[in-house]
C-alpha cells in the first residue's frame, strides 16, 4: 500500500474550504465562512489586466516578479511607513500569501525547530511550520486581553530552539489590532534573541474606531524582520494570487531559492494589473472599508443582542471570534448546527489553534441584506437552546 508522506498527518485539511464547500452544496445557505471580499476588484485594475493579456504578458516572469511591480511596492512602503527596500533584492513577489508564509517556513526552518505561533492564529502557520519538519509553539491569545499577544507569554515561550515567530495584526480570526506601544514590547524581546520575526500584514487597511496599521518593520530590527503583504484583501482580487515578501536581502535570498522550486513566478498579467493597483486611486479601497466598517457594527450588535454569546468586538480585519460555550456546544457541534438548522455557515473556532474549541469565526464579508437575514436566522435557532 502507498502511504503519504509521514509528516502529513500532522496536517489535516483545511475546516475552512470544508464549510465552503458544504454551504456550496445547499441551497438557501448564507455563508459566513470564507475570507473573501465580495466586491470586484476596482475597474481599472481589472482593466489592466486585460490590457496585460492583449500585450502578451501571458509568460514567464523573473522569479522574484517583474522588477516595475517591486519598484511600485517599494514606493509605496517608502510613501506609507518611510521603509526604504530595494526593489532589486529586497522583495519578492508571491502566488498569495499562502505561499509566501510557506516559503518563508520552508527557507528556515529545520527539524525540531520551534516557531512561536498565534492562538488562535490563521490556520496555514503551524500546518507550515509541520511542513518543515518544525515544531509550533502556540501563543495564547486571550478573551480577556481582546486577543492581543501578552509579551509575558512570549518571553515565557522562548527556548533555546526558538527560531521563528509569526504574528498577524490585523488578526484573522479574531479581529483584533496592537498598537505600536503594545508591538514595540514584543520587539523588545526578540531583540535580545536570535529569532525571525515574520509579520503577516495583509488585513492592513482594514482598521477601524481610529486604530492606525503599524508595520513591524518601523519598529523590529530590520535584519530578523520579514513582513507579509498581499493585494487580495485589499483590493478584493483574491484570484489575483499576488502577494510579496520584504525582508533584507540576506534573509530574502533562500526565501527566493525556495519561491523559485514552488511556483517559479507569480501571474504575470496580474502582476501587471497589480502595478495599476498600488499606483492608481485608492478611492474603491476606501469605499470598501467604510461598507466593512458597517458591516462590523451590525454582526458585533446583532451577536451582542442574542443571549449566549461573548463577543470581543474586533477593531481590524473582516472577521469577529465570538466565545459560544455557554450555548453548551463546542464551534464544531456549533458550527454544524447552524449550518443544519439555519442554514448559515461559519467556522469552527479550533481550526485557528486548539483554544479556539468553543469559539466560532464569523465573516462579515458579505452583503448587510444577507448578515441581518443571517443574525434573524441564528437567534431564532439558538432561543431553542436552554
Amino acid at each position: 500500500m502507498i502511504r503519504a508522506s509521514e509528516r502529513l498527518s500532522m496536517v489535516r485539511p483545511s475546516g475552512i474550504r470544508k464549510m465552503f464547500d458544504l454551504a456550496q452544496g445547499l441551497p438557501d445557505v448564507i455563508s459566513l465562512g470564507i475570507g473573501q471580499p465580495d466586491f470586484k476588484p476596482p475597474l481599472h485594475v481589472i482593466e489592466a489586466y486585460k490590457r496585460a493579456l492583449d500585450e502578451g504578458y501571458c509568460g514567464y516572469s523573473p522569479n522574484a516578479g517583474y522588477l516595475e511591480l517591486r519598484k511600485a511596492i517599494a514606493e509605496r512602503y517608502e510613501n506609507k511607513y518611510g521603509l526604504t527596500y530595494d526593489p532589486e533584492t529586497e522583495i519578492c513577489v508571491t502566488a498569495g500569501g499562502s505561499e509566501a508564509i510557506y516559503d518563508v517556513t520552508q527557507a528556515f526552518i529545520d527539524p525540531g525547530d520551534e516557531v512561536l505561533v498565534p492562538d488562535p492564529g490563521f490556520l496555514y502557520y503551524d500546518r507550515d511550520v509541520y511542513l518543515a519538519h518544525g515544531k509550533p509553539v502556540y501563543i495564547p491569545l486571550k478573551e480577556e486581553n481582546e486577543f492581543k499577544i501578552d509579551p509575558n507569554d512570549v518571553a515565557e515561550l522562548i527556548t533555546p530552539k526558538t527560531k521563528m515567530m509569526i504574528i498577524n495584526f490585523p488578526s484573522n480570526p479574531t479581529g483584533s489590532v496592537m498598537s505600536r506601544k503594545e508591538l514595540k514590547a514584543i520587539c523588545e524581546i526578540i531583540e535580545d534573541h536570535d529569532i525571525i520575526l515574520v509579520s503577516d500584514e495583509v488585513y492592513e487597511e482594514f482598521v477601524y474606531d481610529g486604530h492606525k496599521h503599524v508595520c513591524l518593520a518601523e519598529i523590529a530590527p530590520r535584519e530578523k524582520t520579514i513582513i507579509v503583504n498581499s493585494l487580495s484583501k485589499t483590493y478584493a482580487a483574491t484570484g489575483f494570487r499576488i502577494a510579496y515578501i520584504l525582508a533584507e536581502k540576506e534573509l530574502l535570498l533562500p526565501i527566493l531559492r525556495i519561491h523559485q522550486y514552488v511556483t517559479a513566478n507569480a501571474n504575470s498579467p496580474a502582476q501587471i494589473a497589480a502595478i495599476t493597483a498600488l499606483r492608481g486611486p485608492q478611492d474603491a479601497v476606501k469605499e470598501m472599508i467604510a461598507e466593512f466598517n458597517a458591516r462590523r457594527k451590525i454582526i458585533v450588535s446583532g451577536l451582542k443582542s442574542i443571549k449566549g454569546f461573548r463577543v470581543v468586538e474586533p477593531k481590524g480585519a473582516f472577521y469577529v471570534f465570538p466565545n459560544i460555550k455557554d450555548f453548551g456546544m463546542d464551534g464544531k457541534e456549533f458550527s454544524e448546527y447552524l449550518l443544519k438548522e439555519a442554514k448559515v455557515a461559519v467556522v469552527p473556532g479550533d481550526e485557528f489553534g486548539p483554544s479556539g474549541k468553543y469559539y466560532v469565526r464569523i465573516s462579515y464579508a458579505t452583503s448587510r441584506e444577507k448578515l441581518r437575514e443571517a443574525l434573524r436566522r441564528m437567534e431564532e435557532v439558538l432561543e431553542k437552546i436552554e
